[in-house]
């Protein structure tokens, strides 16, 4: 008999963190049930569709694949049962927006100085240099020599150190759930970490390695998926350059909607129950008798709940004073990481000068970053990604149309009125427009935004912010929150605010844990 054989689970949101919960928990005996806010599954996963337009709402990066490879796998299954994926070449495009440092030499392959931008396509109004960034490492070298005489062999040893952070620390950092500070005193675990770089901040880390700011700009660009900045995340996340580089981006069949479908498929063959429109408004009780009120699905009943909502609206708006762990002012004293001003737009005809995922670079983020963390406001020079899925997937578009969606990083909080998106809309296709001579202002058909207030009023996302808490050190491993409440028996959580954190593959890791801490109790 399995271990919770019998045991009634609601898991609150159909995020990856609760989708897997949900799996772990169903493959252990127990009778899931995940109730969702919104009409369909996948949280911040969602997809939007309007007119033959098939829009990845949230994440569109489908990195670390050895991480679903293992979910699939604790399950006898593999990902190609649900989805097909395929290697993007070029991983990504990046487009600096002024010539400025040293300009780098023309011959490396993937490599285009602003005079000769119309080799990728670009129109000529494009501004400043382009990189692309393919699975060849030696093509990547020669790019990284045309800025920097010695940066070719810097970035063989930068990712070699990357690779050893992320062997390390996948196997006893992350999917070790370490709670506690005895937990880091193990001495064996001290062993494994002697030389992974662990104090520090990802600027003074990858300045060790390379002068250019350009090249220090395209080892960095990650840390936006880990809602931090240069300044102010630990070095240790430099292992996301062996996610990039050594591992490769890959898209699956569907974009990352279909990854949301296949999880789900797996679920009700384990049998998961899903109920969508099922807003809750309160959860109630103790371990073995709790009840969670919905705002039009009645109550449900459960031994256990698993919350994979937004934590502090859990704690804050879902739970009675006296079954929190935090109050107002712990969550105000948190630093989150950005919201995200989101653009998404169907076109007519192709946009030869983008690839599957570019992004457009400032060449001085800083003042960017400085918009986000410490003097928080809408920058008018954004670093910003664009995402255009019809240059892998016909089916995201109809025929002679492409389909792609600019996110500019922004700070949580900020007002986002109709005017200030309106200026802000014109600021972005402007932008594009001039620093890669994509002109979409008069070929738009399918246009919406989504940007602060949407993701606090369809997520319940304290402040807006796209991703939970940043990366920062006082923010990583055992300072995040904890799965197990310390407050109220029985209730758990999941998702980006608690262990490992912020991404895809870390929240599937998190709804193991999760499953892993309410199997220690029962």
């Amino acid at each position: 008999m399995n271990a919770l054989t019998g045991t009634r689970v609601l898991v609150v949101g159909s995020g990856f963190g609760g989708l897997s919960t949900a799996c772990y928990l169903a493959d252990a005996g127990a009778d899931v049930t995940v109730l969702e806010k919104n009409d369909s599954l996948g949280g911040r996963a969602s997809v939007l569709e309007r007119d033959g337009f098939r829009f990845d709402m949230g994440p569109s990066w489908y990195l670390m694949p050895d991480v679903f490879e293992r979910f699939f796998g604790d399950f006898d299954r593999t990902p190609s049962d649900y989805y097909r994926l395929d290697r993007l070449d070029p991983h990504y495009r990046i487009f600096f927006k002024e010539d400025e440092g040293a300009r780098p030499s023309t011959d490396a392959p993937g490599l285009y100085a602003s005079d000769q931008a119309g080799q990728t396509g670009n129109a000529d109004s494009a501004t400043g240099d382009t990189i692309d960034i393919t699975p060849d490492r030696e093509q990547a070298k020669q790019v990284f020599e045309a800025y920097e005489p010695g940066a070719g062999d810097a970035l063989d040893v930068y990712l070699a150190k990357s690779r050893e952070n992320y062997e390390v620390g996948m196997e006893h950092f992350v999917y070790e759930d370490r709670t506690r500070i005895r937990d880091f005193l193990d001495p064996s675990l001290l062993t494994h970490a002697r030389g992974l770089s662990l104090l520090g901040s990802m600027q003074g880390h990858v300045e060790d390695y390379f002068d250019h700011p350009k090249l220090q700009q395209v080892m960095q660009y990650t840390l936006v998926f880990l809602g931090g900045s240069p300044e102010n995340t630990p070095a240790l996340y430099n292992l996301m350059s062996h996610v990039d580089f050594n591992m490769g981006v890959y898209y699956p069949d569907g974009g990352m909607g279909g990854v949301v479908d296949g999880i789900v498929d797996l679920a009700r063959e384990l049998g998961v129950d899903f109920v969508t429109d099922a807003a809750v408004t309160s959860i109630r009780g103790v371990r073995g008798d709790f009840t969670v009120d919905t705002a039009t699905a009645g109550a449900y009943h459960a031994d256990l709940v698993v919350s994979n909502a937004d934590y502090a609206h859990t704690e804050l708006q879902l739970l009675a004073p006296e079954d929190r762990q935090y109050d107002e002012s712990y969550w105000e004293s948190r630093t989150y990481a950005p919201s995200a001003y989101l653009l998404y737009l169907g076109v007519e005809g192709d946009i030869p000068e983008l690839a599957h995922h570019s992004l457009v670079l400032p060449a001085d983020w800083t003042d960017h970053f400085d918009q986000i963390f410490d003097d928080p406001d809408w920058p008018e020079d954004p670093a910003y990604y664009v995402c255009a899925p019809s240059k892998t997937d016909d089916s995201v578009a109809p025929d002679g149309h492409s389909n792609l969606f600019v996110l500019v990083p922004i700070a949580p909080g900020l007002e986002d009125t109709d005017e200030t998106r309106e200026w802000y809309r014109d600021l972005v296709l402007d932008d594009l427009a001039q620093h890669t001579g994509t002109d979409l202002r008069d070929r738009i058909v399918v246009e919406e935004d989504f940007t602060i207030s949407d993701f606090a009023d369809r997520y319940n996302a304290r402040d807006g912010s796209a991703l939970g808490l940043a990366h920062t050190l006082r923010q990583t491993a055992l300072f995040r929150p904890p799965h197990r409440s310390g407050a109220l028996d029985g209730l758990y959580y999941t998702g980006s605010y608690t262990t490992p954190g912020i991404g895809v593959p870390m929240c599937l890791i998190s709804g193991d844990l999760t499953a892993d801490e309410i199997l220690e109790d029962v």
